[in-house]
């Protein structure tokens, strides 16, 4: 049967051969800005906390760097810088005093030092965001640590705090006793890693309490955190996850023009196969 009898078929194809080819477009330049980022950051890092400190050191340093360092930017206009680009939450004065960018700048150092990191929001009675921390990895358990006010949280005797620590309200004015001023109300009766509520839709469709008779420790799975704050690889999550959906709607249509249409159509595969097979072959050269 003819090619040109299926048009609607046509469109689709070509739509789809397309959207795929965009989507690896976008693969490769989220790919190499995410390599340039952590590139710049394994440098910035290296410089602040050196790579052979301890674990625990390495968190003193970066915090260290975010109290003190000097030679920063200051924005006229906050409304006009990128809150999820490491370049700019690094060097802006307003940025390092604000919890959420503050905390992202830490968590994008720390990650680059080999340090197991993951972003931690505390919420209101009315479950909306008050305060934005981090967790570390020591000694097998998660620590938390306050970049905005440059604190590893410890009670009275130096022991390091987890969450489920600070829930005791004895433990957390302890912890936050060494700081003048620090919100008490701050605490951590209700935390997550990721505040789906944000989303309207998502709160009308009940997903976290779908995601939580699924998987439980589904927010605990994975450093949501590094996909939600870094623009670049959310991008390229975002853009392989298209290529790899558009893939297998290639491969769909491929199978039904081959065997319901009987389209005789372009296959690329072959035709890499025999460029292969030609590029490799030796020549034959005639006398």
């Amino acid at each position: 049967m003819p090619e040109s009898r299926h048009p609607i078929f046509r469109a689709v194809w070509w739509s789809s051969n397309l959207l795929l080819v965009s989507a690896l477009l976008i693969v490769l330049l989220a790919g190499l800005r995410e390599f340039s980022l952590r590139y710049y950051l394994d440098g910035f890092s290296d410089a602040i906390a050196p790579s052979v400190l301890s674990a625990e050191p390495k968190v003193q340093a970066i915090l260290d760097w975010m109290r003190i360092e000097p030679s920063r930017a200051v924005a006229t206009n906050l409304d006009t810088l990128s809150q999820r680009d490491p370049h700019v939450t690094l060097n802006y004065q307003q940025l390092l005093r604000v919890c959420g960018t503050a905390t992202n700048a830490f968590l994008n150092l720390a990650r680059e030092d080999d340090l197991v990191v993951r972003r931690l929001l505390l919420l209101g009675p009315d479950g909306n965001t008050k305060h934005v921390v981090a967790e570390v990895r020591l000694d097998r358990r998660w620590i938390v640590v306050d970049p905005t006010y440059h604190l590893i949280m410890r009670d009275s005797r130096g022991r390091l705090l987890t969450r489920q620590d600070l829930q005791n309200p004895a433990i957390f004015r302890q912890a936050v006793s060494s700081v003048s001023n620090y919100p008490l109300d701050y605490d951590y009766q209700r935390t997550t890693h990721v505040h789906l509520e944000r989303v309207p839709l998502l709160v009308k469709l009940r997903l976290r309490r779908i995601l939580d008779a699924i998987f439980p420790a589904w927010d605990e799975a994975a450093d949501w955190s590094l996909l939600l704050e870094r623009e670049s690889f959310f991008y390229l999550a975002l853009a392989s996850v298209a290529a790899l959906f558009l893939f297998s709607v290639r491969f769909l249509l491929g199978w039904y023009a081959d065997s319901r249409l009987r389209i005789r159509r372009f296959h690329l595969r072959d035709r890499v196969l025999r460029a292969g097979s030609a590029f490799l072959t030796a020549p034959e050269i005639k006398e």
